[in-house]
């Protein structure tokens, strides 16, 4: 599929009824495992992307970033969006850019949040984030296809549990254009259903949190449009590898290997036969 088909059918994914859920691989080869297993889109994980280079959460470069996007992209034919933290970048004008290099990237879509990375001010002023999100709009939308733009704000993972102004920064990110809202690590069903009600654009809920990551049941009935898994995947496969390298290295055993995936049943998933 051309970046063009990609991006018209994620477009339509989100303008379908119902809700859907967008995996997140790591690499080339969990994308195909993914797709395999009858995902309709991917998107990045920042957190598994770190974690594949050894490091944490935000502290990828942008560079590093995009390398680890061309490779997902190029594994499959599913539309990808992306994990862009930040957008790499403070001023709005070096979101915009970044945002002319994901399309260059190959991909039909990404994620800007008003994260700052700075623990003493952990989020951008409510006009410098909707700023932010403007200029990526903008830079989206001089582009030939439809790049679909999530626009998020981190205050429930930057301990600052504010509701209200969760949802007055999502409906200012509206205003300015996003096409899709997301609020991760929101605290309960209720402030997922306030959310999806006081904003009119497809929600993104982030699933992977321990004690807020609800049935995609209960999330479709909350108004949620999209489910994104985060990291979640990566951290569930790298649990698998401790398990057993602790069997190996403690007991000798490898009891392991009664539940895992054979050779030729990875191998379908990975080539679709």
């Amino acid at each position: 599929m051309s970046q063009h088909d990609r991006a018209h059918a994620f477009r339509a994914l989100h303008q379908a009824p119902g809700i859907f859920v967008i995996g997140n691989p790591w690499d080339a080869g969990s994308a195909r495992v993914l797709a395999g297993l009858g995902y309709r889109a991917l998107a990045t994980s920042s957190g598994a992307m770190a974690g594949t280079l050894g490091r944490q959460d935000g502290q990828v470069t942008c560079d590093e970033a995009f390398s680890h996007c061309r490779a997902i992209v190029s594994a499959t034919d599913l539309p990808v969006s992306a994990d862009l933290e930040k957008g790499f970048a403070d001023d709005p004008a070096g979101v915009a850019e970044t945002i002319r290099m994901a399309a260059e990237t190959g991909l039909v879509g990404a994620s800007i949040e008003d994260a700052t990375n700075d623990p003493a001010q952990p989020l951008f002023g409510f006009d410098e984030a909707v700023a932010r999100v403007a200029a990526a709009v903008e830079a989206a939308r001089r582009l030939p296809f439809p790049f679909t733009l999530t626009a998020r704000t981190e205050n429930f993972v930057r301990a600052r549990p504010d509701l209200d102004d969760t949802i007055r920064r999502l409906l200012a990110f509206e205003a300015a254009g996003a096409d899709v809202l997301m609020a991760p690590g929101l605290p309960d069903l209720a402030a997922v259903r306030k959310v999806c009600a006081a904003v009119s654009h497809p929600v993104n809920f982030m699933a992977g949190i321990k004690g807020r990551s609800f049935r995609i049941d209960e999330l479709a009935a909350a108004g949620v449009r999209r489910v994104s898994l985060a990291s979640s995947l990566y951290r569930a496969a790298m649990t698998g590898m401790v398990a057993a390298a602790r069997e190996v290295h403690a007991d000798g055993g490898f009891g392991y290997l009664d539940a895992s995936l054979s050779t030729a049943e990875f191998n379908s998933l990975l080539t679709g036969r």
